[in-house]
């Protein structure tokens, strides 16, 4: 079992930075690929970033990419997501997850396949 807690949404405008943490219960973290999804009102959850297990891979949709940096400390059980040039289509709740399945991006981009989801945490992006 792992339990998910984001926090450092928030409000800000356009061309801010944010940063993201999820912090992750349980021993079996570093076993575990991490992902970003946001969504906004009447949306469907949408990928942003994901991690592998080791950190050596990482994913990005084409809408964040060179923008948001994803990173993750094993010895402290976090993922990070760190958003810079926001713009307000970021708008959304974003969640993190954890997957214990496959290492690649058609899994990792895909909601359904993560095991454990968090409570979500909202960022506002204003123009």
């Amino acid at each position: 079992q792992v339990q998910l807690v984001e926090s450092g949404g928030g409000l800000v405008q356009a061309g801010g930075s944010l940063r993201l943490s999820c912090a992750a219960s349980g021993r079996t973290f570093s076993t575990y690929a991490m992902g970003w999804f946001r969504q906004a009102p009447g949306k469907e959850r949408e990928f942003v970033a994901a991690i592998t297990w080791s950190g050596i891979s990482k994913y990005y949709s084409s809408s964040v990419k060179g923008r948001f940096t994803i990173s993750r400390d094993n010895a402290k059980n976090t993922v990070y997501l760190q958003m810079v040039s926001l713009k307000p289509e970021d708008t959304a709740v974003y969640y993190c997850g954890a997957d214990r399945g496959r290492d690649n991006y058609d899994t990792l981009s895909t909601p359904h396949e993560y095991d454990y989801w968090g409570q979500g945490t909202q960022v506002t992006v204003s123009s």
